[in-house]
């Protein structure tokens, strides 16, 4: 029998019982738009999580000066590590894993605006920062290669750090002054979503070129060097090359990471990204427990049905029908049924994630527009085939006892039924 006529059949065997069809498919309903709706929640809340980490950038990795806890070229342990400029172009020539590098300093800088003084954490940082830890300016502009070169004086305020000093006064042309110099304010970052940072959120802080800072305190090494590696994948590797040179210039050994203490975003995302699927496999194990209870019902019909049309099932046999094309029929309805369920399911989920509001997450920490940051219900491509095969399943598993028990019936036994 072919499939087009299994499925008329099928429409028309649920179509005798109406009620009882639609009663069940609303187990269905529910317990479907309920997997889309957690499976939703579950990644809308790992995205927003993994984002607001990222804020700080992507795969970025930050070393610090440290202390040798291992013996290296005769020297004991115990010497502190003090990172040189030179170190910088050393790491540029001989750790080609690296992609992009830049020094960083950080501390409080007391600014001078007017009759007030306001002492606010404060980056000293080279060129390529701005790529490697995602500073999108609002207004003004980044820093050129020529402020460094000709140390300039140029800052660039973070939007909270700048309604500190300026109110709310547009700070870009703004002049400040540090240790009696005036320093011209050029930029303003964009309020960003960050929950992952070193001397706090890009927010709250104020950047300097960090071939400027010598003029402020005459200092001109880094106090940590913060780089990105080619790819991701080869964080670790990137990682172990900027050891080894800094290990050749400094004499410790690059094994030692206690000389050169690190922080490794990449690992850290990965860690969320688990926590995220953890999340979604909890939410969709408890949708799938409530489509489950649907499932039952399903199986439950079919069951009746095969009992109610035992003799159908024995007239069938004795005209010739196989065992499978018997199982056949009553797991092909068991489908039809499910999937017409599904389908009605999916439009629910999707009506209903439409429908609830967004719920806040760091929007009010944040104070963003529009509801940036906030866990947003959403029916992805990927939820909706997730939901599809895990009702695939359930479709299955609930036609399979009664189409057995359909095909294993005696055609004598059967005709003979009441």
């Amino acid at each position: 029998m072919r499939l087009k006529e299994l499925i008329a059949q099928s429409w028309e065997a649920l179509a005798r019982n109406r009620l009882r069809s639609v009663l069940t498919m609303m187990g269905i309903v529910w317990g479907l738009a309920t997997v889309v709706l957690l499976l939703g929640y579950g990644e809308s809340v790992s995205q927003g999580v993994l984002a607001a980490f990222l804020g700080i950038g992507n795969n970025v990795i930050m070393i610090w000066q440290g202390q040798t806890s291992l013996q290296a070229g005769g020297q004991r342990a115990g010497k502190r590590i003090h990172f040189k400029y030179e170190d910088l172009q050393a790491i540029r020539d001989e750790a080609p894993l690296v992609r992009l590098l830049s020094a960083e300093w950080d501390d409080p800088i007391a600014y001078k605006y007017g009759d007030k003084v306001i002492s606010i954490s404060s980056k000293a940082v080279q060129y390529p920062y701005r790529e490697i830890r995602k500073l999108n300016l609002a207004r003004g502009r980044y820093f050129e290669e020529s402020d460094f070169a000709e140390h300039r004086h140029v800052l660039i305020f973070g939007p909270n750090a700048a309604k500190k000093v300026f109110g709310n006064r547009d700070p870009v042309g703004e002049h400040v002054s540090i240790n009696g110099q005036t320093w011209d304010v050029i930029g303003l970052l964009q309020l960003k979503i960050q929950d992952s940072s070193n001397n706090g959120p890009d927010n709250e802080n104020v950047f300097l070129p960090f071939e400027s800072l010598s003029d402020i305190n005459d200092l001109r090494d880094p106090e940590m060097i913060v780089f990105q590696p080619v790819t991701g994948l080869l964080h670790t590797a990137a990682l172990g090359q900027v050891r080894e040179v800094l290990a050749r210039r400094h004499n410790f050994n690059p094994k030692d990471d206690k000389s050169t203490p690190e922080w490794d975003t990449v690992e850290d995302a990965k860690d969320i990204e688990q926590f995220g699927i953890a999340l979604r496999l909890i939410l969709g194990f408890i949708g799938v427990l409530t489509l489950g209870v649907g499932g039952v019902g399903v199986m439950n019909i079919m069951l009746v049905s095969v009992t109610e049309r035992t003799k159908e099932v024995g007239l069938r046999k004795a005209l010739g029908a196989r065992n499978r094309d018997i199982a056949l029929q009553f797991l092909v309805e068991a489908l039809v049924l499910t999937f017409a369920a599904g389908a009605v399911g999916m439009l629910v989920s999707v009506l209903l994630a439409h429908a609830i509001p967004p719920m806040p997450l760091y929007s009010e920490l944040y104070k963003t527009a529009n509801h940036e940051g906030d866990i947003v219900l959403k029916t992805s491509s990927s939820v909706m085939l997730m939901a599809f095969v895990i009702l695939t399943f359930v479709g299955v598993t609930a036609g399979m006892w009664p189409a057995l028990k359909a095909s294993r019936m005696e055609p004598v036994e059967a005709l003979r039924c009441e």
